[in-house]
C-alpha cells in the first residue's frame, strides 16, 4: 500500500533527451559514439596542446562538475571532459555493465576515438578510481594523474561515513524498484548537501542540474545497477606499482571518502603531492574551484619543467 502511495505522489517521469540536450549540451558539447553509447563530451581550450586534461567526474554527476576548472584551465591548456556511462546526458550502457573494467575499457575507447595518445588523467570520486585504475593497465597513454577525493581504499571500520540519500536508496531492496519511477527532488537535494563541506553554497540551479539530469532516459535504473554492483574491487596494493606524478587532493569535510583513504593515496604514491582543503566536502573542484584550480596551475606548471 505505502508503495502505491509513494508512486502516486512522487511520480516522475523521464525527460525527453532532446529536451535535456537543448538545455544541458549548447557547444562546444559534442557526441561520438563509443561502445554503442552517444557519449556527451566537451574539447575545449588550447588545443594545440597534445597532452590534454582528461576529466571524470563522480557517480550522479556529469561534464558539468567541472565547470570552474575549465573556465580557469582552458587559457594554456586543451581539456576535455566527459558523462561516463551511467551519467549526464550519455545515459545507461547498452550491456548494463558498470564494472570498473567495463569503465577502463569505454575510457580507452573514447580516448582512442578522440586521438588522445597521452594525457594527464584527473579524476573525483568514481572518476578518480577509474583513472588510477586505467594508469595501472595503460601506464604509457597517462602522463600525469589528478585525483581528486578519489575512491579505492577502504576506510577504517571506526571512521565515521555518510553516504548520499541517493546512494542508500539506490540499494535498499524495496525501495529501489520504486526508485526508476518516484524521484522526489527533496532526495537530489539532500545528497547534494552531504557531499558539500558548505550546503549554503548549493544553488537551486546546481540542484535542478542534478535532478533533470538524473531523469535522462534510463539514468535512474543504471543508477541502481551501479550501485547494486558487487564486482571485485581492484586491490590497492597494486597502486604502489603507479610510476607518473600524481596530485591527491581532498576536501577534510568529506563524509563519503573520509580523509584518511587521501592519506593512504600519499603513502603508497610515488611522489608526495597531497593537498587537503579545510572545509571542502567531497567534491572541492565544484564547491571552491577558483582555490582548487590554482592547485592544479601549480601542479601542472612543475610538469611542463
Amino acid at each position: 500500500m505505502l508503495s502505491l502511495v509513494l508512486l502516486a505522489w512522487f511520480w516522475k517521469s523521464d525527460k525527453p533527451k532532446e529536451v535535456l540536450r537543448q538545455k544541458y549540451a549548447p557547444a562546444p558539447s559534442a557526441f561520438v559514439e563509443v561502445q554503442g553509447m552517444e557519449v556527451h563530451y566537451r574539447t575545449e581550450g588550447n588545443c594545440q596542446d597534445d597532452t590534454p586534461i582528461v576529466l571524470l567526474h563522480g557517480t550522479g554527476a556529469s561534464l558539468h562538475t567541472w565547470d570552474g576548472w575549465v573556465a580557469s584551465l582552458a587559457a594554456n591548456h586543451c581539456v576535455v571532459r566527459l558523462d561516463l556511462p551511467a551519467y549526464g546526458l550519455t545515459g545507461p550502457h547498452p550491456k548494463g555493465d558498470y564494472s570498473m573494467a567495463s569503465y577502463v575499457s569505454f575510457l580507452n575507447d573514447f580516448l582512442d576515438k578522440q586521438h588522445i595518445k597521452q594525457c594527464v588523467l584527473g579524476g573525483n570520486s568514481l572518476g578518480g578510481s577509474i583513472a588510477w585504475n586505467y594508469a595501472l593497465q595503460y601506464p604509457d597513454r597517462v602522463v600525469a594523474l589528478i585525483l581528486v577525493d578519489a575512491g579505492g581504499y577502504p576506510a577504517s571500520k571506526t571512521t565515521k561515513r555518510e553516504s548520499p540519500v541517493a546512494f542508500k536508496l539506490a540499494t535498499m531492496p524495496v525501495v529501489k524498484n520504486l526508485f526508476r519511477y518516484v524521484l522526489p527532488r527533496s532526495v537530489i537535494e539532500k545528497s547534494i548537501a552531504n557531499v558539500y563541506g558548505d550546503p549554503s553554497l548549493i544553488s537551486d540551479e546546481l540542484i535542478n542540474r542534478y535532478y533533470e539530469l538524473s531523469l535522462h532516459p534510463g539514468n535512474r535504473q543504471a543508477f541502481i545497477d551501479r550501485m547494486s554492483s558487487r564486482s571485485k574491487p581492484t586491490d590497492t596494493l597494486l597502486i604502489k606499482r603507479l610510476q607518473m606524478p600524481a596530485l591527491v587532493m581532498w576536501g577534510d569535510r568529506d563524509l563519503l571518502i573520509p580523509l584518511e583513504c587521501a592519506y593512504k593515496f600519499q603513502r603508497d604514491l610515488p611522489n608526495d603531492t597531497l593537498v587537503v582543503f579545510k572545509d571542502l566536502g567531497h567534491v572541492p573542484m565544484e564547491e571552491n574551484p577558483l582555490l582548487t584550480v590554482e592547485v592544479v596551475k601549480q601542479f601542472l606548471a612543475k610538469l611542463s619543467k
